[in-house]
């Protein structure tokens, strides 16, 4: 028996060897329960087996293999599923399926799962992607089309991208006073709760940990954003916020180790999404002409200039109550006139459709207020617009803000005592200026009473000392001949043109003075040519009771006696009419209607007018008009 098993095995392992390709397309050819009953298989093998027997022998090893290597083949599956399961790492696991796909090759072919052969198709090579641009890297249409596109997915994600409202319960300034020296760096307050909104200004993103800096209207706060509070809703502030973006944040108050105090947020809101970017942080708004077209933005990255509106609005706010509480009344005037009057201007010119009348803006509010003299109020005044045809420059704008106000039984000289208390409250208020002596580009300038009064006669005689105006006789033909040889000698031009004492010595003064007048002067007494609408000096003849307040170099007041003679007053209008004749578009024309409001009486009257702009420049160290006028009139971009 022993040795009849000996040869079987044998007989079955040189069976294996010698017909390992015959087995293989047998089992090909069917299952396994096919092959072990296949009868054409089973024929075939008397012609290599001895015996029946021997067939029997051999089916039955074969069979019992195959099932032994499909329970190892099941045993170590099993084991990897549960080294999965486990947490195994993938280098551990790599031995226990190399081990699996031995098994596996062992098996017949007919054993291996069936895969159906797919048709093999030419796929269409995949595009490259094109590697997103940094922002840094994309044009101004592409930055605009990226934030719009955040847009969209905000509100598919149901968030609505420009809110309705939010509640702030604090200012930048507001926290940043409530806890100065409060807060250890690294201390929290855990009980606050606090809510701003504001613009984000900078992102500062690190993985799972963000700090962004916002800005309201007070100032900048720092704001720490990360995973652990806000959840899934992190993914999305990274996702979705770009700078100049509006948020509102709620959370604690923290400082942190640097000792910055920041708002911990607890909760974000997108409120508007803003869809351009914000200027380059370093190179900014840097070209004038934009800043002052594109004045949103200048406000928006220059701290400075949001200031400097802030104090205009002090100060005209502080004019107001200062004048209110002296009694004066503010009384609107129309804008639109049949006749321009009350200074020398060019004025701008339009036309009532429905009235078919000629009209001009404003040039001055002067002949209105004086007719509510005449009418019974002693005390008038109106801030507001004045619009003059004339040159834009530095010092001048188109359009612009004066105050004016007149004071019944006063005069030029109680004029010059309410301009200074006026000017100098103003200044001394701690949202301003908080004292007396402020810059001025290279100058410092004192404001301190009182303020210098100097003539004109004496002023100019001290740039022409060896030449006295003031000795020539303003009748006297040969005068205006001595006086245009002087001022053209001094280097004054155009005199030439000039016929009189009154225009040449104006001349003089706007061409050599008036500019080296840096502290704050009062320079009176005009001469009666340039003051058309000032009562003539009491003691001096050829002149009027006028002055004008300098300071830097430029002129901030103008105030008079008023004249309250109609008979003169309508010589001085005609006088203006026969130069506007002759082509001046400066020269006023006769106002019937006010001559018949002066004839009516008017008490002894002192005027003045105060350039809010240029006062708001003096107090703010502007060097131009137009920054202190949030939209000033520019010539269309090129």
């Amino acid at each position: 028996m022993f040795h009849r098993n000996s040869l079987m095995s044998f007989l079955l392992v040189s069976l294996a060897s010698r017909h390992a390709s015959a087995f293989s397309t047998t089992l090909r050819a069917s299952s396994r329960a096919a092959y072990l009953t296949s009868q054409t298989t089973i024929a075939s093998l008397p012609q290599i087996l001895p015996s029946t027997r021997t067939k029997a022998l051999f089916m039955s090893s074969i069979t019992a293999d195959l099932e032994e290597l499909n329970r190892q083949i099941k045993e170590k599956g099993d084991q990897i599923r549960q080294l999965k399961e486990d947490g195994i790492t993938k280098e551990d696991l790599q031995p226990h399926i190399a081990e699996l796909l031995a098994f596996k090759a062992q098996l017949p072919e007919s054993d291996q799962p069936n895969k159906p052969q797919k048709k093999k198709t030419e796929k269409p090579k995949p595009k490259k992607k094109q590697p997103q641009k940094k922002p840094e890297d994309m044009s101004l249409s592409e930055l605009r089309q990226a934030r719009l596109e955040k847009v969209t997915a905000m509100k598919n994600a149901g968030v609505e991208p420009y809110e309705y409202t939010f509640n702030p319960t604090r200012t930048a300034k507001g926290l940043a006073a409530e806890y100065d020296s409060r807060l250890e760096p690294g201390e929290e307050d855990e009980q606050a709760d606090v809510a701003l909104a504001g613009r984000i200004m900078t992102r500062r993103v690190f993985g799972k940990l963000a700090f962004f800096s916002v800005q309201d209207e007070t100032g900048v706060f720092q704001v720490q954003l990360d995973k652990g509070r806000l959840g899934d809703d992190f993914k999305n502030l990274k996702a979705w916020t770009d700078g100049g973006d509006i948020i509102g944040v709620q959370g604690t108050v923290r400082r942190t180790d640097k000792g910055e105090l920041t708002v911990y947020a607890n909760e974000w809101k997108m409120l508007t999404k803003s869809a351009l970017p914000l200027p380059d942080k370093f190179h900014g708004l840097t070209d004038i002409s934009k800043r002052y077209r594109s004045r949103h933005l200048d406000l928006i990255v220059n701290p400075e200039v949001r200031d400097t509106f802030r104090k205009r609005a002090t100060i005209t706010s502080k004019l107001r109550r200062i004048l209110d509480d002296m009694d004066f009344l503010e009384i609107e005037t129309p804008v639109l006139h049949a006749q321009s009057g009350g200074a020398e201007a060019k004025p701008f010119e339009t036309f009532h459709n429905s009235m078919g009348l000629d009209l001009t803006l404003r040039i001055a509010t002067e002949l209105h207020l004086k007719r509510l003299i005449v009418g019974g109020y002693n005390r008038v005044y109106e801030l507001g617009r004045i619009f003059r045809n004339e040159g834009i420059s530095t010092r001048h704008n188109p359009e612009f803000t004066s105050v004016e106000l007149y004071q019944a039984y006063a005069d030029y000289n109680d004029m010059m005592d309410l301009t200074e208390h006026l000017v100098c409250s103003i200044a001394e208020d701690e949202k301003v200026c908080g004292g007396l002596t402020i810059p001025y580009g290279e100058y410092e300038v004192s404001l301190e009473r009182p303020w210098r009064r100097v003539t004109m006669h004496d002023v100019v005689k001290e740039e022409i000392p060896d030449f006295d105006f003031a000795a020539l006789d303003p009748e006297d033909p040969e005068s205006v001949v001595k006086a245009r040889a002087a001022a053209a000698g001094a280097g004054v031009p155009g005199v030439g043109d000039l016929k009189t004492v009154g225009d040449i010595l104006n001349s003089c003064f706007e061409e050599l003075c008036e500019p080296k007048l840096i502290q704050p002067t009062f320079v009176i007494d005009y001469p009666v040519e340039v003051s058309p609408l000032a009562k003539p000096h009491r003691s001096k003849p050829g002149l009027v009771e006028r002055f004008e307040l300098f300071a830097v170099g430029r002129e901030h007041a103008n105030s008079f006696s008023e004249l309250t003679d109609p008979v003169d007053q309508r010589v001085r209008f005609e006088a203006q009419a026969e130069k506007k004749a002759a082509g001046d578009e400066e020269a006023c024309d006769v106002d019937e209607d006010f001559l018949q409001a002066l004839e009516q009486g008017m008490p002894p009257t002192g005027g003045l007018g105060i350039g809010i702009d240029r006062l708001v420049m003096l107090l703010t160290n502007s060097p131009s008009i137009r920054d202190v006028i949030a939209f000033p009139l520019l010539r269309p971009d090129q």
